[in-house]
């Protein structure tokens, strides 16, 4: 029975976790999984040995996990003690994964990447790490292939997994109608999935949905709530907010259908909001004396926002890193409001720039990929056992390994 070792320590990387899990399962129905797994990945079987989906940070906030990141590292070498594994398969999140590679790996452990680190963007200085400590990349975004193998690490893009999603869903009309007979124009307040986020976007989000509706006393505000665990963060700041908002639970599709504009968190969520061809702009806001302390000298790219680093320019209007007043971005989504040939043109880019991507089967090739790890990793133990010999347990690294 194959036993695997799987990390994910945000909800996007537990929902990925999960549909890899059953993937592997459809391959291999014996297939065991434990690790650090949020309520998904528990959901498709694998046995959680911790969760940190409901602590999940970016920037500064994630130095405030630091202790509990310690504590899931032993418990992940206390596993690997106890019980070999065959592989392990992280998920996104560097901060834990790559310290959490390093022990992996010299326990013997290859590791898949999947939703490698974002290393072309910053934090170039890591790539001698993630060559060391890894033995193949799953990598979403088609440009990451060539660049990952320009640095010689073993790459393949296997698609982004959020289209497995999105392609199973279709707007519901009367769901649509539903939102846009509530007001006109509809607003998707989407701040993001991590309790850092909604209360640093969230309020400023708020403030500018009030000016909207000063200028359209029609206008539907609606906020999403992104993890039912963090509906009492978002509840807080809608009770302190002077205007009408409504809540929105679930899957974004009709809300982004429905939608002539939405005020997104940076992240992963602003290509759904792409998919749906939905105007957006995007925003957050990091501590300013840390972007220019050393943010800024490890940021490679011109644009920050996903959407924007794939188009190679301002499609989308970004306010990020950070921001210190909401009166440009409120000036910027009515005038977006204002100017239907704007937005309609908006609309086209998004939706040419998301059509090659938009593909099924990343957790499947990803499955498969780490199938052959196994089978790869079986093999070197089998001819260890046949012919003993100093180090050939060792997994084969994505490139040359030097000393960690």
């Amino acid at each position: 029975m194959p036993r695997i070792l799987i990390s994910a320590a945000e909800p996007s990387g537990d929902l990925h976790g999960a549909a890899l899990i059953r993937a592997a399962r459809r391959l291999n129905e014996e297939i065991e999984f434990v690790g650090v797994a949020g309520p998904a990945m528990q959901a498709a079987g694998c046995r959680a040995l911790a969760d940190l989906t409901g602590h999940s940070a970016m920037l500064l906030g994630a130095l405030g996990n630091i202790q509990r990141g310690r504590r899931v590292l032993n418990s992940v070498r206390d596993c690997l003690a106890q019980s070999p594994c065959d592989a392990a398969v992280v998920i996104d999140s560097p901060m834990l994964h790559l310290p959490m590679a390093k022990h992996i790996s010299r326990a013997g452990v290859p590791v898949l990447y999947y939703v490698a680190p974002q290393l072309w963007a910053w934090g170039r200085w890591r790539m001698a790490r993630l060559r060391r400590r890894t033995a193949h990349l799953a990598v979403i975004l088609p440009f990451e292939q060539g660049f990952f193998q320009s640095h010689h690490c073993t790459a393949t893009f296997v698609g982004h997994p959020l289209f497995d999603t999105l392609l199973e869903r279709s707007p519901d009309e009367s769901a649509v109608n539903g939102f846009r007979q509530a007001g006109e124009p509809v607003i998707a307040l989407l701040p993001g999935s991590r309790a850092q986020e909604i209360n640093s976007l969230l309020p400023d989000q708020l403030r500018i949905a009030q000016a909207i509706r000063q200028q359209y006393p029609k206008a539907h505000i609606v906020v999403s709530i992104a993890d039912a665990r963090l509906a009492g963060a978002v509840e807080t700041h809608l009770n302190r907010a002077s205007t009408p908002v409504a809540v929105h639970r679930g899957p974004l599709v009709n809300l982004l259908s429905a939608a002539k504009l939405a005020l997104v968190a940076s992240g992963t969520v602003t290509l759904e909001v792409a998919y749906y061809r939905t105007p957006m702009i995007v925003m957050y806001n990091a501590s300013k004396w840390f972007y220019h302390l050393l943010g800024r000298w490890l940021i490679h790219t011109e644009h920050l926002s996903l959407v924007n680093i794939l188009a190679g320019r301002e499609l989308v209007p970004e306010f990020m890193p950070y921001y210190s007043d909401t009166a440009p971005i409120t000036a910027t989504a009515l005038g977006l409001l204002a100017d239907d040939d704007r937005r309609d043109r908006m609309s086209g880019e998004l939706g040419a720039l998301i059509a090659p991507l938009a593909h099924r089967g990343a957790s499947e090739r990803t499955a498969e990929l780490l199938l052959d790890l196994v089978a790869q990793y079986r093999n070197r133990q089998g001819a260890a056992r046949a012919t003993p010999q100093a180090g050939a347990d060792r997994p084969k690294a994505a490139c040359s390994r030097s000393r960690d």
